[in-house]
C-alpha cells in the first residue's frame, strides 16, 4: 500500500499548491501597483517556496539550445533516434556543415531515479567536441504492464542495441549506476567481434567492485538479505498511471533516503531560499543564489520510478554477491568476460572524495580487463571531487573532461 499511500497524500496536497501557484500573480499585482507592502513580498515567497518543494514525476527539459563549437555558436536540437518502452535514444543534433565530423559517444545515464537531465552539464560540455546521443530512460510507472520485464540483462541488451544505432567506432561512456552494464555489452561484442562493439569505453565513478573501500551505500546493501528490500522497498503503481500493476522501486522513496541522510542542509536551503525571495532589493548576487537553488531542486525533486527487476537484481548482483569481479555475471546464459576486450580503449574516472562509490571501485575495471595491451588503458582520479564533481562542475569541465576527449579522439 506505500504506493497508494503515497498517491493519496499526493492528491490532497494538489490544491494547497494549485492556491499557492494561482496566488503568484495576484500577490504581484499588489506589489506592482504600488501598495504598501503588508506581508504580500513574504507569502509571495512562501508560495514559491511551497511551490518548489513538490516532488514531481515529470522530465525536465535538457534545455540546450546551442552550443560553442571552435568558437562558433551551434543550434541544438533534440531528436529520438531509436525508442522502446523503456528507453528513448536521443541524440542532440547540431549543424556543422559537411566538413565537420566529430566522434560519437553514447552517454549512458543512470537508472537511479532520477532523469538523464541530471547530466546536464555533462552532455553540455561534451557536445563541443562530440555527436552525442544519451539513454533517456522512462519513467517505470509510465511503461504498461504489456511491455515485460526490465532487469539487468535487459538494461545490458539496450546498451548493445544502440551501439549498433551508432555504428561502428563509436565510444561508450557510462556514469555511476551503468558502469556494470557498460562492461558487460562491450565484453560481450567483443567476443563476439561485433563491428559496432565501441572504439573506447569510459567508465566514471561506478561500482565495477564494492568490495574494494566500502561506502555507507555499499554497507546499506549488505545489511539486509535482498528478499528485506523485496518486502519493504517494492510497491505496485497504482491503477491511474499507464503502467498500473507494475512492480517498481518508487522514485519517491530513494529521495527520501538520499535528503534524509543530509535532512539539515536540505532544509536550510529551503530556508535561505525563502529569506532571499522575501527582500525587499536583492543583489545581483543574491538573486543568483535564489536561481542556483530553484533549479536545482527542481531537478532534483523530479524522480522516476525504477522497475523492481532492475532494482533488485542490481542490489543483488551488484552489490550483495559481486558478480562481475568474481567472473560470475552472466548476461542470459552467457558469462560476461571482460578479459575478450581487446581493442576497445579503457578510461576509468574516479573522484577523490566519493562517498557513494569509493576510489578503487571503478579501477577494478582496469584489472578485469586483462587482454588489454598498457597503451589502451588509461586511468584518473580528481582531487578534491565528490560523487557529482565527476560529470558535472568546473573540475568536470576544465580537469576531467579534457582527459575523456583525449582518450576518445585518440581511439577514433
Amino acid at each position: 500500500m506505500m504506493y497508494q499511500a503515497y498517491q493519496a497524500h499526493s492528491d490532497l496536497s494538489w490544491p494547497l499548491r494549485a492556491l499557492s501557484r494561482h496566488a503568484l500573480p495576484w500577490l504581484g499585482s499588489l506589489s506592482a501597483a504600488g501598495l504598501p507592502d503588508l506581508g504580500q513580498r513574504r507569502a509571495a515567497a512562501a508560495c514559491r517556496t511551497y511551490a518548489l518543494s513538490e516532488v514531481t514525476h515529470r522530465r525536465p527539459a535538457f534545455g540546450i539550445d546551442a552550443v560553442e563549437v571552435a568558437g562558433r555558436r551551434v543550434a541544438v536540437t533534440e531528436e529520438v533516434v531509436d525508442r522502446t518502452p523503456f528507453c528513448s535514444l536521443l541524440r542532440f543534433r547540431k549543424d556543422l556543415g559537411d566538413d565537420t565530423v566529430q566522434p560519437k559517444v553514447l552517454l549512458v545515464a543512470p537508472m537511479s531515479g532520477h532523469f538523464a537531465t541530471l547530466l546536464r552539464d555533462t552532455v553540455r560540455t561534451m557536445l563541443a567536441d562530440h555527436e552525442v546521443y544519451i539513454t533517456d530512460w522512462h519513467n517505470a510507472r509510465d511503461v504498461p504492464l504489456a511491455a515485460g520485464r526490465f532487469g539487468l540483462d535487459e538494461y545490458t541488451g539496450h546498451l548493445i542495441r544502440f551501439l549498433r544505432v551508432l555504428g561502428e567506432r563509436a565510444n561508450l561512456m557510462a556514469i555511476c549506476q551503468p558502469c556494470v552494464a557498460a562492461l558487460a555489452a562491450v565484453s560481450l561484442m567483443a567476443e563476439d567481434q561485433d563491428p559496432a562493439t565501441p572504439a573506447s569505453l569510459t567508465l566514471m565513478a561506478g561500482p565495477i567492485d564494492c568490495r574494494i573501500s566500502p561506502t555507507e551505500v555499499n554497507r546499506l546493501a549488505t545489511s539486509k538479505d535482498i528478499g528485506w528490500f523485496e518486502r519493504h522497498l517494492i510497491a505496485t503503481v497504482p491503477w491511474m498511471h499507464p503502467g498500473a500493476g507494475r512492480r517498481v522501486y518508487p522514485g519517491f522513496v530513494q529521495l527520501t533516503a538520499f535528503m534524509s541522510m543530509n535532512r539539515e542542509r536540505h532544509a536550510n536551503a529551503f530556508r535561505e531560499y525563502y529569506e532571499l525571495l522575501s527582500l525587499p532589493e536583492p543583489d545581483a548576487e543574491q538573486l543568483a543564489k535564489a536561481e542556483h537553488t530553484r533549479a536545482f531542486y527542481e531537478e532534483y525533486l523530479a524522480v522516476a520510478d525504477l522497475p523492481a527487476e532492475f532494482y533488485l537484481e542490481t542490489v543483488a548482483r551488484v552489490f550483495q554477491t559481486y558478480d562481475l569481479p568474481k567472473g560470475e555475471l552472466r548476461v542470459g546464459e552467457r558469462v560476461v568476460n571482460p578479459a575478450a576486450i581487446r581493442r576497445t580503449a579503457l578510461l576509468t574516472v574516479e573522484g577523490e572524495r566519493d562517498d557513494i562509490c569509493a576510489t578503487g571501485q571503478t579501477l577494478a575495471a582496469q584489472d578485469l580487463c586483462s587482454g588489454l595491451r598498457p597503451y589502451l588503458r588509461t586511468h584518473y582520479v580528481q582531487a578534491g571531487v565528490g560523487h557529482y564533481g565527476v560529470f558535472s562542475g568546473r573540475r568536470w569541465q576544465n580537469q576531467i573532461y579534457p582527459v575523456v576527449r583525449d582518450v576518445i579522439h585518440v581511439s577514433q
